[in-house]
C-alpha cells in the first residue's frame, strides 16, 4: 500500500504508549493497534485530529506517500 501509517514513530518520540494515547483519543487499543500497524484502509478525519492534538502534531508527521512502482 503506497500510505505509510508512521504512528509508532510518534508514539517513541513523544514517549507515549498504545494504552495511554488509546484512552486520550477515545479510541479502543485495539483500533488504535490496527492504524499502528498500517493495517488500516480508512481513518476517519476525526480519529486524525484527536491523533494529532494528542501527540501535537501535523497529520503529514503520521502519513506517508511512498510511490508503488507496480500500480
Amino acid at each position: 500500500m503506497p500510505i505509510i501509517v508512521n504512528l509508532d514513530v510518534m508514539m517513541a518520540r513523544r514517549k507515549i504508549s498504545l494504552n495511554e494515547l488509546s484512552e486520550r483519543v477515545g479510541i479502543t487499543p485495539a483500533n488504535l493497534s490496527v492504524l499502528k500497524t498500517g493495517k488500516a484502509k480508512a481513518m476517519r478525519f476525526s480519529t486524525l485530529e484527536a491523533i494529532c492534538s494528542v501527540l501535537d502534531c501535523q497529520p503529514g508527521d503520521l502519513l506517508e506517500y511512498v510511490c508503488d512502482e507496480n500500480s
